[in-house]
């Protein structure tokens, strides 16, 4: 079973709840939204990312026997709605935000326009696909913004969810601007650039830092990039100086040098000193080590001579923000808007749009999320990539959905590119949504 498709990686009460609908006849069409309820105080904005693995989760759906045997088996489920499992197939509509968009609190990234059983079936696995891009891919575009213009990739596989997630975190970080990956994967899959350097065993399995310097020279000549810190990091920078002339006479050039712990301002400063007066300058030097946005804000700021910064395990766990209360939420039902009125978990109804405006350089303003039929000033946010089960196009390549992160995030107004804590873009309801809104209270209203 591959989990990635199985349908049975959902909630039971998305079964328990198909079950009910059929057997009442309910398979009219529905609207669901997916959104981001609140913003979160350490983020200022979202950027969408996952839609590509929902496409392709959509349009493959399916119930294989082995999951229908199960189903069967459990006794919970009657042999009509097994059968109806086994012609299960998403015919729905979709519109969604591309990936890439910035966007903010309470603004629809998903609309699905399906019948009501399929449209709820696939609830789960959607905010899963979603949800976790998405946060991965808004640290790390904070991340890209902090380094600013210094190359950042991704090395926390290891500290991730999961598998899964570990590549996922590798796409969604790429995505967002980092230069690439340590997850190997993530080449085949999404080819995302994957680099890497050495780890500390290797150096403690050799007798002497030289050695193992040289040694891994040898087995990685077109990737001599260095660990110096794991006995001490002024005297592996002297060894690096030493090596390199030996290195050269065999047609190997060292790329560069990695640093993983202790002050890394001061480290760097020693080890580039080091290095310069070896004349070693185009050496680059890699910091890595419990690093986010705040630590490479930190050293930029100190001018410490980094060339690029390798984050992990504060990106692939968000660990600041470790998740967004991202919901799907029903909008309508058989041409009825709906609305949920729950203390502190309100929506507005109806199937919506997001129009943006840009101040006079270009920055984002304001939004304005209104009804889907009132249209507006103002760039729309949400098109359809998908009709009656179909995709419409080809999804963007990574590189392209690279570019269109790149853009939106040069859209943001200067404040918020320096990510300061609580700033964030004002989103406005329009009047035809209030008047829907008050339309619906009325009719729900106890007589």
């Amino acid at each position: 079973m591959d989990i990635r498709s199985s349908v049975l990686l959902t909630d039971f009460y998305q079964l328990a709840m198909l079950q009910g609908y059929l057997e009442r006849g309910m398979e009219d069409t529905a609207v669901f939204e997916c959104f981001v309820r609140t913003m979160p105080p350490q983020r200022g904005f979202f950027m969408a990312a996952g839609l590509a693995q929902l496409l392709e989760f959509l349009e493959n759906v399916r119930f294989p026997p082995d999951e229908l045997e199960w189903i069967a088996d459990s006794g919970r489920f009657s042999r009509s709605f097994v059968e109806y499992l086994e012609r299960f197939r998403f015919a729905g509509d979709l519109h969604a935000v591309p990936e890439g968009t910035v966007f903010f609190a309470n603004e629809p990234v998903v609309r699905v326009t399906a019948p009501l059983p399929q449209a709820q079936l696939i609830e789960t696995r959607l905010i899963n696909l979603l949800h976790y891009q998405t946060l991965i891919a808004s640290k790390a575009a904070r991340c890209v913004l902090a380094a600013a213009g210094k190359p950042v990739i991704d090395f926390g596989l290891r500290r991730s969810h999961g598998a899964e997630a570990g590549l996922l975190a590798a796409r969604a970080s790429y995505l967002a601007g980092f230069a690439g990956s340590a997850t190997v994967m993530a080449g085949p899959f999404f080819e995302v650039p994957v680099f890497g350097t050495m780890g500390h065993s290797f150096v403690q399995a050799h007798e002497t830092e030289r050695h193992a310097f040289e040694h891994f020279a040898d087995a990685q000549p077109d990737n001599v990039v260095l660990l110096l810190d794991t006995h001490d990091t002024e005297k592996g920078a002297h060894t690096v100086v030493e090596l390199a002339s030996r290195l050269r006479s065999k047609g190997m050039t060292i790329k560069g040098v990695r640093l993983d712990s202790g002050d890394l301002v001061k480290q760097a400063q020693r080890v580039r000193r080091i290095l310069d007066d070896g004349g070693l300058r185009e050496v680059q030097i890699t910091a890595s080590g419990n690093l986010d946005e705040d630590a490479i804000r930190h050293l930029v700021a100190a001018q410490a001579p980094v060339d690029l910064f390798a984050v992990g395990t504060r990106l692939t766990t968000s660990a600041d923000v470790p998740y967004l209360e991202c919901v799907y939420k029903l909008q309508a039902y058989s041409g009825r808007p709906t609305r949920k009125k729950s203390e502190g978990k309100e929506t507005w109804p109806g199937a919506k749009q997001v129009y943006r405006h840009y101040d006079q350089r270009g920055r984002i303003d304001h939004d304005v999320v209104t009804t889907a039929d009132d249209i507006q000033e103002g760039k729309p946010l949400l098109r359809q990539v998908m009709e009656s089960g179909k995709c419409r196009e080809t999804s963007p390549s990574l590189n392209q959905i690279r570019e269109q992160a790149r853009a939106e995030l040069a859209t943001l107004p200067e404040e918020m590119r320096r990510c300061s804590q609580g700033i964030t873009i004002p989103v406005q309801l329009s009047s035809a949504l209030r008047d829907l809104t008050r339309v619906v209270d009325a009719r729900d209203s106890p007589s």
